[in-house]
């Protein structure tokens, strides 16, 4: 925004155009409320409430977006006055029209900023919510009280139980939202700022002409009392049923649900201190703690080591045209989210027939998108359009980025690289979603070493959102900051690991599906170690996992592993299950039995006979007193463990970033915060001694404590820091 005659309070100013005061605030990169921006709103008001020739207030912001939440560089320390929910209170309170002009991403605090204002103007691509239950909180500055007044009490519920934006079109179909300003399709800058300052003062003057000046005329969301005639009698138990099952385990939605029942029950200011309350409660919880660790982590993740990061500045590869060799599972869903971010894609397979199937296969991923409202048809039409089947390598001649997503052998991939380095321009990044091989004996195949990494995406890949970005011992700078930065764009959680078998992951998944193995030897069930580890807090528990992922890809990975321990108990149980023909979902059968229609699993008995008989043949005595705490710590502290090992090794570089990958991966519980802060939580000593006593127990073979924790525990520093 660009009024004239400015007058500056630090990052906020102070202007008027005629009869209306504009109060501007300009704090990049995002205009967060820190403490100056507080004050100067606070300064502004004081001054413009003040003055008898303005008759109505705009708050707006310079730059890419309205407010979009709190400073998290005060995340932590004590909160300096004026505090925020002072400073929307005094918003409510002016006795002159306040009119919020909103565009990007109205977030956190932003939104509570002007859902506190008498009236809003919004720019139609503007995304409104409040976030704060992904950081294990609830709205603290009144917005429980607030939205619901505005939104009524459903749409209140939905956005501040997820977390998830709505668009200002959809908020001015249910009010929250006075005005909608002409769309420009221009993108946020200075023209499109422009009419959004116009159509804000328009509508100020047209308030200020309609005479709603008076104080008892002004429209405050404080005033507005909920109707709860028409609300359904059960509708917040509804609610914490469904979020008992959807936030499993976390505190945060079910206390934003009491918060906005309190607003249909409560005053405002009655509600508002309870809501206070409540977010205090959730801010010192552990689980908010861990939350916003895993914020931190995602942020982290992106930013490489000083050894990866040595010249600054680096001009990034252009990436305008990519391919991915290969149209399976995989394959389809990586040129799905080439697709998804407008990029032409260029899909090979070997034949026809398998083509044809690939591109198949992702357009019916397509219409269950299109199914579940996540696109409409002309999004699905246009993404469709821009993947290109092809069955011959010189179609990839002009690609900027090769993506090879084929099947898991070492010399399949080397053949695939060979050819690739021969018709391929010489600038061209050349990329392996391998899940375990050495992408330095890959990048062997090639004259372009240093063009060669992994980028290894997760399952399904069009909707996970983590990219294991590993750097071979050869790639550039330029190649692994390119990629990073490319996987950032297509919306991913991009960490930058190097090359051990199964990187940082799946060595970690390894140790996890170790014990589970080896616990079913020794007596557990399938059912008993899923419930163990879903009750504790993982999305899925791992044989589950293995049945869906499908227990052969993991066998044949394993004999592509040159370092593989000669142990017969090692993974014996999914091997027993392999050899059995059982190779899960697409089996019908795995550790359990799938219904064909609902694939609905239900537990085989044959399966615990078999597993009884292996053990006997191993020597293993079977136990009938195996506890869910044993089954727990067991595959958790072995994944502390190696990713403890994994920091010593260098192939992550921070503790943070395992913890990113585990939670956007592998569905490690984001209230705990990833398992090298989960350590810390429950103490290295802790875990420490767990890990001796399966040593001593007869696992020495794999239970060696990482002598990094040994160290940790005598210098009283934390793992997660490291």
């Amino acid at each position: 925004m660009n009024p004239s005659k400015k007058h500056n309070h630090g990052p906020v100013t102070l202007s008027k155009q005629g009869l209306i005061a504009v109060i501007t605030i300009n704090n990049p990169p995002v205009n967060v409320l820190s403490h100056a921006v507080r004050q100067g709103i606070v300064t502004c008001l004081n001054t413009a409430g003040n003055d008898n020739k303005v008759k109505a207030i705009i708050i707006g912001c310079s730059g890419r977006t309205f407010i979009a939440g709190a400073d998290i560089s005060e995340f932590g320390k004590p909160p300096l006055a004026p505090h925020l929910p002072d400073v929307l209170a005094q918003l409510d309170q002016c006795r002159k029209p306040v009119i919020a002009a909103l565009f990007g991403t109205v977030l956190g605090g932003g939104f509570e900023v002007a859902l506190s204002c008498h009236y809003r103007v919004a720019m139609p691509r503007t995304k409104c919510g409040l976030p704060e239950v992904n950081l294990g909180l609830i709205p603290g500055a009144g917005g429980t009280q607030l939205l619901p007044r505005l939104a009524g009490v459903e749409m209140a519920l939905e956005m501040i139980t997820s977390g998830k934006p709505q668009s200002a079109n959809v908020l001015f179909d249910c009010g929250v939202i006075d005005v909608l300003a002409q769309d420009t399709g221009l993108a946020l800058d200075r023209e499109e700022e422009d009419v959004l300052l116009e159509c804000a003062l328009s509508f100020a003057r047209q308030v200020v002409e309609n005479g709603v000046q008076k104080p008892m005329q002004l429209p405050r969301v404080s005033q507005v009392q909920i109707d709860a005639s028409g609300l359904d009698s059960h509708l917040f138990d509804q609610w914490r049923i469904k979020l008992s099952k959807k936030a499993r385990g976390q505190t945060a939605p079910q206390y934003a649900i009491e918060s906005i029942e309190n607003a249909v029950s409560m005053t405002f200011e009655a509600g508002k201190k309870r809501e206070r309350e409540l977010f205090m409660l959730c801010r010192d919880s552990s689980q908010s703690s861990a939350m916003r660790h895993a914020f931190f982590a995602e942020r982290g993740a992106s930013k490489l080591s000083v050894a990866q990061d040595q010249t600054k500045n680096t001009r990034l590869l252009p990436i305008a045209q990519v391919a991915v060799i290969g149209a399976g599972t995989m394959g389809g869903g990586i040129a799905m989210c080439f697709a998804n971010a407008g990029l032409p894609v260029k899909l090979l397979e070997t034949n026809k027939d398998n083509l044809t199937r690939g591109l198949s296969g992702i357009r019916k991923r397509f219409e269950q998108a299109l199914t579940r409202g996540l696109i409409n048809k002309e999004q699905l039409d246009h993404r469709m359009s821009l993947i290109e089947g092809t069955c011959e390598y010189e179609h990839l001649a002009n690609a900027d980025l090769v993506v090879e997503a084929a099947f898991e052998t070492m010399a399949v991939k080397q053949q695939i690289f060979t050819t690739l380095d021969q018709v391929c321009k010489v600038d061209a990044i050349l990329a392996t979603n391998t899940s375990y091989l050495d992408i330095n004996e890959i990048a062997k195949s090639t004259s372009r070493r240093q063009k060669v990494l992994g980028m290894h995406f997760f399952a399904p890949a069009n909707i996970m959102k983590l990219l294991e970005v590993v750097c071979a011992q050869e790639t550039d700078e330029h190649t692994l900051k390119t990629v990073m930065a490319f996987g950032k764009a297509l919306g991913k959680v991009s960490v930058a690991v190097k090359v051990c078998y199964g990187f940082v992951g799946n060595r970690m998944y390894a140790c996890y599906g170790r014990e589970a193995n080896m616990l079913l030897l020794e007596g557990a069930s399938p059912h008993q170690i899923d419930t163990a580890m879903t009750r504790w807090g993982m999305a899925m528990g791992p044989l589950a996992v293995n049945d869906m992922s499908g227990i052969d890809i993991a066998y044949k990975a394993r004999r592509e592993n040159p370092q593989l321990k000669q142990d017969p108990l090692y993974f014996r149980a999914a091997d027993l299950m392999v050899e059995a023909g059982r190779l899960g979902q697409k089996t019908g059968a795995g550790f359990y039995d799938y219904d064909s229609n609902t694939q609905k699993l239900e537990a085989n008995e044959k399966v615990l006979a078999m597993l009884a008989k292996e053990a006997i043949a191993l020597g293993v005595v079977q136990r009938d007193n195996i506890s869910d705490e044993e089954i727990q710590n067991r595959l958790v502290f072995a994944l502390i463990n190696e990713g403890a090992q994994i920091l010593s090794d260098g192939i992550a570089t921070k503790a943070s970033d395992i913890d990113a990958i585990w939670l956007n991966g592998y569905g490690f519980p984001r209230y705990l915060g990833g398992p090298m802060y989960y350590a810390d939580q429950i103490g290295l000593q802790k875990v420490v001694a767990g890990i001796k006593t399966y040593q001593n127990g007869g696992h020495g073979l794999y239970w060696q404590t990482a002598p990094l924790l040994e160290k940790l525990l005598v210098s009283g520093k934390r793992l997660s820091q490291q």
